[in-house]
């Protein structure tokens, strides 16, 4: 009897875990300023003090940032963004499947719709919760700016950890849960259940077959529906986590300031990078997700008939 082929022998929940965190800090490398871009566009206009500097479009960011502070500058807070993916998206995106099969009541069964949300909302509520304090350090690191005088506010990534803590609070780590919660909410289950269903109709209907060509246009359509109804939170997230100790009394109180010395606006600075960085985000990730999700499980069969 001929072994079964890797497209039948579904990959284990670690090949899962670890093909996502993998191909995560990846996504993140290539992409990260982008999200540097995205961050300081968010925060521009939120207080008188700044470096002076204004920011037009994605390219012009990213010039600018180049030329005033360097080069590197895109790419402070990469440690701890790689931090985030292995902590986060480790979690949020190799477990889906596994907690959608445990919400499925048949295993051979089509997961509902129901189903699938359920999975992105358990997945990605856990994943925040463990990666919260990587998420605060990523986005003070990209917002802190040492021009015109202007002092950072950390050196480093560890810097930022022990600073936070002890200048602070410990919970200060955890600053800003709930809107960063909601945003991967809505991120997780528009992101992982959109990808899950273009993919799905595509292979189904078979208008391409599950390969990289259809990967990738999932993840472009999953990365625009995500930031188009993610960018208000993720924005009002960026400003509090940016915020110092009591300069918004709550995240609602973040929320109408922005509004009211703003505009409705406001909360769609830094849409173009966000969809920018998300979608190629999401196309490197998932492409890369799903081939070395393959590989490995090639492997493990290979090495299990070897055996």
């Amino acid at each position: 009897m001929g072994s079964p082929t890797a497209s039948e022998v579904h990959p284990t929940v670690g090949v899962k875990i670890f093909s996502a965190g993998v191909s995560a800090c990846l996504a993140d490398v290539i992409t990260f300023p982008l999200d540097t871009a995205k961050v300081r566009l968010q925060i521009q206009g939120e207080s008188q003090i700044s470096s002076g500097i204004r920011y037009k479009g994605v390219l012009g960011t990213i010039t600018t940032l180049a030329k005033t502070e360097g080069p590197v500058k895109l790419y402070s807070g990469l440690p701890a963004g790689l931090q985030r993916q292995i902590s986060f998206a480790s979690l949020r995106i190799g477990l889906y499947d596994t907690v959608q099969e445990f919400y499925t009541s048949e295993k051979d069964t089509t997961p509902s719709l129901g189903n699938r949300i359920a999975a992105g909302l358990t997945t990605g509520g856990v994943a925040v919760f463990i990666g919260q304090p990587t998420e605060v350090v990523k986005v003070r690191l990209q917002a802190q700016s040492h021009l015109h005088g202007l002092k950072p506010r950390y050196t480093g990534t560890y810097n930022a950890y022990r600073i936070i803590a002890t200048t602070e609070s410990l919970k200060s780590l955890w600053k800003g849960t709930t809107p960063n919660l909601l945003r991967n909410i809505i991120i997780n289950c528009t992101e992982l259940v959109t990808y899950d269903l273009m993919k799905g109709a595509l292979v189904r209907n078979k208008i391409l077959a599950d390969d990289i060509p259809c990967h990738l246009l999932s993840a472009l359509i999953a990365g625009f529906c995500t930031t188009l109804l993610s960018s208000p939170v993720d924005v009002v997230k960026t400003r509090f986590i940016n915020s110092a100790p009591g300069q918004y009394v709550s995240v609602p109180s973040c929320a109408m300031t922005m509004l009211n010395k703003e505009g409705p606006t406001a909360f769609f600075k830094g849409f173009v990078p966000s969809f920018l960085r998300l979608a190629s985000w999401n196309v490197i990730m998932f492409v890369c997700f799903e081939q070395l999700k393959r590989e490995l499980t090639k492997s493990g069969q290979s090495a299990d008939y070897a055996a």
